[in-house]
């Protein structure tokens, strides 16, 4: 008879460790597989694969062995969860990595079996496999951000002249328009894919460094007489170019700016994401109703209260938002590293830079939806813009006064009226029109085409065309 705890262990071994039950943002999102355990360790058998026909290139390993590596290269003949119990011995999974895909190939080819990982380290082998998994999973995010710059520009289009309240500290400031705050979304978005791409167009890089930084046991295998600067100019290219991935100046063992850049566009990438779901998630309450979610059925839907319809799409991208900048801060914190080889940084960034890489993926996927079916209502826009009786447009009013009647004075005689329309509950066009301080300075007919919100909006217009104008080059796909 098993005990309870032993039921649930062998429950536990018997499926997926993490299913995203916790991290509903990123579950059965397209990146959550690109950056999972079995992705994570297909690519550090790209890498593996990718050096051996790199060293077969550099005339190091026989192209035979490198072929029969590559073909052994496949992550679903290794059990994951017995390379991770092995991790716990070695404190990271390529020491056991390599000799279970040693013991593979030594299956299909023993000779080939012996230039496994030659000459390498396992920080050679994980952190190639870290750019890989980073390299796949921005290809995704990025995708997902170009759709949702492409839906917002549609937005701030079609809105470019919806009149609405600005909101400064929570509050009515002076009105804007929709449209114009659909192209600062747009711009964010811009920015974040502007910031992605300039990693991947720059080259996340390969790592490089054997041992200790110098490449020591790549150049041994060289064989005697090898010239120091043609092995690490050939073998470094070659790995390159058959991962992917680009040449660094230097081994990175223990210069991690690579990763460091990751988590701050990672974090940037969630920033921009954050700030259209903190919009919406204002715009669309109750009392204000000026966005909406897109409906599906049963969707946000609440266990309590049968009439909600929660704002599902812009939490979860909120709370992503929010756990990122924590994320790169750990990467981040992880520079200052000690000696040739960090004793636990190193070990620190790999489930926070794969936790913000599935996050910023989730968030992304999830804004697509969000920006493509947002509804817009300019009717609610309409009804918020009189809940000031006019006094959203003081700025207006006090301007036109103060060639009149002095700067100082128009301020204080507008401050003095808000504060009175406000107490009373009469419009401010009321308050005005009583004023003996504006006889003969300004008409009631003056005052309601002040009052007007949409005549002041500035240069809300033609900043939307501005943006959307710049934006084809910003969105353009570079030539790889």
């Amino acid at each position: 008879m098993t005990s309870l705890y032993e039921d649930q262990r062998t429950h536990v071994l018997g499926t997926h460790l993490d299913a995203g039950l916790l991290s509903p943002v990123r579950a059965g999102t397209p990146v959550e597989a690109a950056v999972g355990d079995r992705a994570w360790l297909q690519a550090m058998l790209d890498a593996e694969a990718g050096l051996a026909r790199a060293q077969a290139r550099c005339g190091t390993v026989p192209a035979q062995a490198a072929a029969a590596i590559t073909a052994a290269a496949r992550a679903d003949l290794l059990d994951v969860r017995e390379l991770a119990l092995a991790a716990r011995e070695t404190a990271n999974p390529v020491v056991g990595l390599v000799k279970a895909f040693t013991a593979v190939v030594a299956e299909r080819s023993p000779q080939a079996a012996e230039y496994v990982h030659r000459g390498s380290t396992s920080q050679d082998v994980f952190d190639t496999g870290a750019m890989l998994v980073a390299q796949r999973a921005l290809r995704l995010i990025v995708a997902d951000l170009r759709a949702v710059a492409d839906a917002l520009a549609a937005l701030a289009a079609a809105h470019r002249d919806t009149v609405m309240a600005g909101r400064t500290l929570a509050l009515h400031a002076v009105p804007t328009t929709f449209g114009l705050k659909a192209a600062g979304w747009h711009a964010l978005v811009l920015d974040a894919v502007e910031r992605l791409e300039r990693l991947t167009r720059g080259g996340l890089p390969v790592a490089l460094g054997g041992a200790a930084g110098t490449l020591a046991g790549y150049l041994q295998y060289a064989g005697e007489g090898a010239d120091p600067a043609r092995v690490l100019d050939s073998l470094s290219a070659a790995f390159a170019d058959e991962t992917g991935l680009a040449v660094p100046v230097l081994p990175w063992h223990a210069l991690r700016t690579p990763v460091a850049d990751l988590g701050t566009a990672l974090a940037h990438t969630t920033g921009a994401l954050g700030k259209i779901a903190a919009d919406v998630l204002v715009l669309t309450r109750t009392e204000i109703g000026e966005v909406a979610e897109p409906a599906v059925a049963g969707r946000g839907a609440s266990s309590a209260m049968p009439h909600k319809r929660n704002p599902v799409l812009a939490t979860l991208i909120r709370s992503a938002a929010l756990q990122v900048p924590a994320l790169a801060t750990v990467l981040l914190q992880c520079l200052p590293t000690e000696d040739e080889r960090s004793a636990g940084m190193w070990h620190a960034e790999w489930q926070p830079l794969r936790e913000a890489l599935r996050l910023t993926g989730g968030a992304a996927h999830t804004a697509v939806e969000l920006a493509r079916g947002l509804a817009v209502h300019p009717e609610r826009m309409r009804v918020n813009l009189q809940a000031t009786g006019g006094r959203l447009v003081s700025e207006r009013v006090s301007a036109v006064l103060a060639p009149r009647m002095g700067r100082t004075a128009a301020k204080e005689l507008l401050t003095q009226a808000s504060v009175l329309a406000s107490r009373t509950g009469l419009p401010l066009g009321d308050i005005l029109a009583e004023l003996p301080q504006l006889a003969g300075v300004l008409s009631r007919e003056e005052v309601t085409a002040l009052l007007d919100p949409a005549g002041y909006t500035g240069v809300a217009g033609p900043l939307v065309d501005r943006a959307l104008t710049t934006a084809p080059e910003r969105t353009r796909t570079p030539s790889p």
